[in-house]
């Protein structure tokens, strides 16, 4: 058999198209996956890893894919002339003939599914001692099911539950507000000891510079782990093919800086002489 040469990523970092390109899910999964087994593989023998799973139910827009706030209790009752009102429930509104149509458009129900990753002490009991969160987008949109639903998760681990650990390689969204004001790039990594909570250690990552390597906390006595994040990306770009998945000439929002837009151009020319010599 005969390997084919892939073309790396044109940034050193995150890559921001792959988030642009419709391959979110798929690259969040797989780096689930990368981080399972990074981890287990370097885990002392008191700890295992288990890949959870949060489901919930939005309603979406099927032309944006985006999820939707609304409500559906209804707001008015009906009745007819000469009867009872149905309900009580809001303000009485009389049967007539509409005068014209009125453009509506409907929602779909969609299910989301999010993958997270836990590490467990086996001994004594099984006891949870580090959650990993890869953030997704419905987590960073205020006022959705998704960000609700990782809220109140993250408020118990800040009240000093467990161990956290939350990776965010989304330009796009809300982050959470903190005391500080957050690192001026597009991504970060935060990590939290349930001894120090809610005090968080935060490394800040770049589209131009490798991911950094962060240390995941354990329970004492045993040290926090380090784990370099950039390998695990590298490597789900090379056996995923993204390259050949993503266009690069198009543009993003948030648009790249101007700096980050020199650098996509430069590195995609040297990429493009390496792969043809």
């Amino acid at each position: 058999l005969f390997e084919e040469a892939v073309m790396p990523s044109p940034f050193p970092g995150m890559d921001p198209y792959i988030e642009a390109s419709g391959l979110w899910g798929d690259f969040h999964d797989k780096l689930i996956g990368e981080l399972e087994r990074a981890l287990a593989a370097a885990l002392p023998p008191r700890y295992v890893t288990r890949i959870r799973e949060r489901t919930y139910i939005e309603w979406t827009d099927p032309q944006e894919d985006q999820p939707q706030t609304a409500s559906f209790e209804p707001d008015v009752s009906l009745r007819f002339a000469g009867g009872e009102p149905e309900s009580q429930a809001g303000p009485v509104a009389m049967l007539t003939a509409p005068s014209s149509a009125v453009l509506m458009h409907a929602l779909v129900e969609v299910e989301y599914r999010e993958l997270f990753l836990e590490i467990l002490e086996l001994d004594p009991r099984r006891r949870l001692v580090t959650a990993i969160e890869v953030l997704s987008p419905t987590n960073k949109r205020p006022a959705t099911v998704g960000w609700q639903q990782y809220e109140n998760k993250r408020r118990v681990f800040l009240r000093g539950h467990a161990n956290l650990v939350e990776i965010d390689v989304l330009r796009g969204g809300r982050r959470r507000v903190m005391r500080e004001r957050w690192p001026d790039s597009p991504y970060y990594a935060l990590a939290m000891k349930k001894e120090q909570a809610p005090a968080c250690r935060v490394w800040p990552a770049f589209i131009t510079a490798p991911l950094p390597e962060i240390a995941v906390p354990l329970a004492p006595p045993d040290d926090d782990l380090p784990l370099p994040l950039q390998p695990l990306i590298d490597a789900i770009y090379a056996r995923s093919r993204y390259e050949v998945d993503i266009d690069y000439t198009l543009p993003l929002e948030p648009p790249l800086s101007p700096e980050e837009a020199r650098f996509l151009s430069t590195t995609m020319n040297a990429n493009r002489n390496a792969f043809h010599d």
